[in-house]
């Protein structure tokens, strides 16, 4: 999953037909240190997202299955509109700590 913003829309006068009325929208991922990043992302959306809204992005087909139907030609699908999030002040500024494993481990 990852974190970013809609910077705008994209269509298309020649498609696959299993995007007949879905709304593609283009995401700047955010970084891990709360920045923008470099690439753009093009996700279907069904939450009626718009430019400017912060949103939670899923990839896979099992989550494009469960969300838009299997036959939606994109595997990238806005899942969540964001109010806000709180960052544990302990998590270092390069990203999430990785969790450790069985038996207190910590992953390499």
């Amino acid at each position: 999953m990852l974190l970013g913003r809609v910077v705008g829309r994209l269509w298309a006068s020649r498609q696959a037909g299993s995007l007949d009325g879905r709304k593609l929208l283009l995401i700047r991922p955010e970084t891990a240190g709360g920045g923008e990043g470099r690439r753009l992302v093009v996700a279907v959306d069904g939450l009626d997202a718009g430019p400017g809204d912060r949103v939670i992005v899923a990839h896979g087909s099992r989550v494009r299955d469960l969300t838009v139907g299997p036959t939606v030609a994109d595997k990238d699908v806005v899942i969540g509109i964001v109010d806000g999030h709180v960052a544990d002040e302990r998590t270092p500024a390069g990203g999430a700590q990785r969790p450790s494993r069985p038996g207190g481990r910590a992953r390499p």
